[in-house]
Parts: structure tokens; C-alpha cells; sequence
């Protein structure tokens, strides 16, 4: 009997990934930056609504973590 699955079909390393590199790249910078927005939001809410804390101090500490964050969690730039 014929075996259904020809040992010659796949070769290792020849399938086209771009897609799958892109989904995985999408994947990855939604992931970072959706947490460091989840964190800056904690953070307000925290400062802004403790006792003697003020909307406008967790306002600017949401900003500063929010521009810090994106500062250090950018991608470098490729060599080419």
C-alpha cells in the first residue's frame, strides 16, 4: 500500500514565513505596549484616588511612565 504522505513534500526551511514574522511582530508590539497602557492607567487611577493623592499628580506620572515606556520598549533600528 502507498504511503499517503510523501517523504519529499516538505523540505526544512523552505516555507515561505513572512506572514507568520509579521502576525508574531503585531503580536509582540500589541503586547508591550498594551501593558505599559494598562500600568500607566494603574498608575493614575492609583495616584489620582489614594488618600490625599490628586487626579493631576497621577495625570503627570501617567504621562511620564507613558513616555519613558515608549521610549525604552521602541524597537532599535536594523543595520542594513
Amino acid at each position: 500500500m502507498a504511503d499517503p504522505h510523501a517523504h519529499d513534500d516538505y523540505v526544512r526551511g523552505s516555507m515561505e514565513i513572512s506572514e507568520q514574522k509579521s502576525t508574531y511582530d503585531l503580536f509582540m508590539a500589541l503586547s508591550k505596549y498594551g501593558s505599559l497602557a494598562i500600568v500607566a492607567l494603574l498608575t493614575f487611577l492609583t495616584i489620582g484616588f489614594m488618600y490625599d493623592g490628586s487626579l493631576l499628580v497621577g495625570f503627570g506620572a501617567a504621562i511620564v511612565l507613558l513616555v519613558a515606556g515608549v521610549f525604552f520598549l521602541r524597537s532599535p533600528k536594523k543595520a542594513h
